[in-house]
């Protein structure tokens, strides 16, 4: 069949047969996606506790920076919290990502590559930075590398049923 040619009616997918509903009147819940069967890998779970491990630091910075603009003298207590509710904010994308990953949701796996993808441009600044930042941001590369590793591993794509597209 060309790629002009179109499916027969009988193999055509019907958005109708996804909101079926039965004589009660209630929408029938056909599965989109499988679950997944058989114990969680390694790589995936390693790789979930490292996005929790990101999620957890930036949220106790968060909190740590919202106790410090309440309580200390910051220049400018306005910027202080503000700056203190951006970091909780961004702890809500890891650790989500984690819950999902550990749950084996198809749906996790973009926000924990762009939770790492983000923290490689932190990493470089914190290692330019100098003193015992230099640590900091070599640990964060470590972390953020080896959990784009884990995630791209054909093992762990599998688990969240995620595989290569049928033509």
């Amino acid at each position: 069949m060309s790629s002009k040619q179109s499916a027969p009616k009988s193999a055509r997918k019907s958005t109708r047969d996804d909101n079926r509903v039965n004589r009660a009147g209630e929408k029938s819940r056909t599965p989109a996606t499988p679950e997944p069967v058989g114990p969680r890998p390694g790589r995936l779970t390693a790789a979930a506790a490292l996005t929790a491990l990101e999620g957890v630091t930036l949220l106790a910075g968060g909190v740590y920076l919202l106790i410090m603009g309440f309580a200390g003298k910051p220049e400018s207590p306005q910027q202080a919290e503000m700056l203190a509710v951006t970091v909780l904010a961004l702890a809500v994308l890891p650790l989500a990502a984690a819950r999902g990953l550990w749950q084996r949701k198809r749906w996790s796996r973009g926000p924990a590559m762009i939770t790492q993808i983000m923290a490689l441009p932190v990493a470089w600044t914190l290692a330019n930075a100098g003193g015992a930042l230099i640590a900091a941001g070599v640990a964060l590369a470590l972390v953020a590398v080896a959990t784009l590793v884990m995630l791209v591993n054909p093992t762990a794509t599998e688990a969240l049923g995620i595989g290569p597209r049928e033509s």
